[in-house]
C-alpha cells in the first residue's frame, strides 16, 4: 500500500473516531466536542497535504512557471506599473536592473505604497529584495515551500543566474487543475 492511501485510511479513521467523540460530547462531556473538532480538522489536513505533495512530486519548476510576463526596472515609478496590472493579468512584478533581477514588487506591496504616496514613487522604494529565487530544474514541492516561509506570492525563477520565469501559488494550482484535468481525459475511451 502506497504512503497516500495509507494516509487517507488513516485520515478516515481519525474522522470516524472524531465522530464519535463528538457524539460523546453532544450527550455527555462538551469538552469532547472541542476534540473532536482538532481531531477531524487535524486528520482532513494531513490527509490534504498528503495529497498535495504526492500531486507536486517530481513536477520541476519550468513545467509550471509563467514564462510570459512583464519586468519593471528599478527606477520605474508606480505609474508603469499601474499600467501594466491595468493591461494584463499579472499581478506581482519582477524588478530587474541591467539583466540583472534584483526584486519583486507584489500587488499587496504596490497597493499599499499606491495609497500612502502615489504613482511617482520609484519602484525600488517599494520592491522587496531579499527575495529567495528558485531554480527553473528544482521541483515545484521546494517553490511552494518557499513561498510560504518568504510570505510572498512570487519567486522569480531563474537558470543560470538569469530570470526565465515567475512562479506563483495561483499558476502551480492552475498547472495541477490542467494536469488533472489531462488524466481524467486520458481514461475516457474514444468512441
Amino acid at each position: 500500500m502506497d504512503y497516500v492511501r495509507a494516509t487517507q485510511i488513516a485520515a478516515t479513521v481519525g474522522q470516524g473516531a472524531a465522530f464519535l467523540f463528538g457524539l460523546a460530547g453532544l450527550f455527555g462531556n462538551p469538552m469532547l466536542l472541542f476534540i473532536a473538532f482538532f481531531v477531524w480538522m487535524g486528520a482532513s489536513q494531513e490527509a490534504s497535504l498528503v495529497q498535495v505533495k504526492n500531486a507536486l512530486g517530481g513536477i520541476p519548476v519550468n513545467q509550471a512557471m509563467l514564462t510570459n510576463y512583464e519586468t519593471v526596472s528599478p527606477r520605474d515609478n508606480l505609474s508603469r506599473i499601474s499600467q501594466l496590472i491595468l493591461a494584463g493579468s499579472q499581478h506581482d512584478f519582477p524588478v530587474v536592473d541591467g539583466g540583472r533581477i534584483v526584486g519583486v514588487v507584489t500587488r499587496d506591496d504596490f497597493l499599499a505604497a499606491l495609497t500612502r504616496q502615489g504613482q511617482n514613487v520609484t519602484v525600488s522604494s517599494v520592491m522587496r529584495s531579499n527575495l529567495p529565487a528558485i531554480d527553473s530544474y528544482e521541483m515545484v514541492e521546494m517553490a511552494l515551500m518557499r513561498i510560504q516561509e518568504a510570505g510572498v506570492p512570487v519567486l522569480p525563477v531563474t537558470h543560470a543566474g538569469q530570470l526565465v520565469g515567475i512562479v506563483t501559488t495561483e499558476n502551480i494550482t492552475e498547472y495541477l487543475m490542467i494536469r488533472s484535468a489531462l488524466k481524467v481525459t486520458a481514461r475516457v475511451p474514444l468512441v
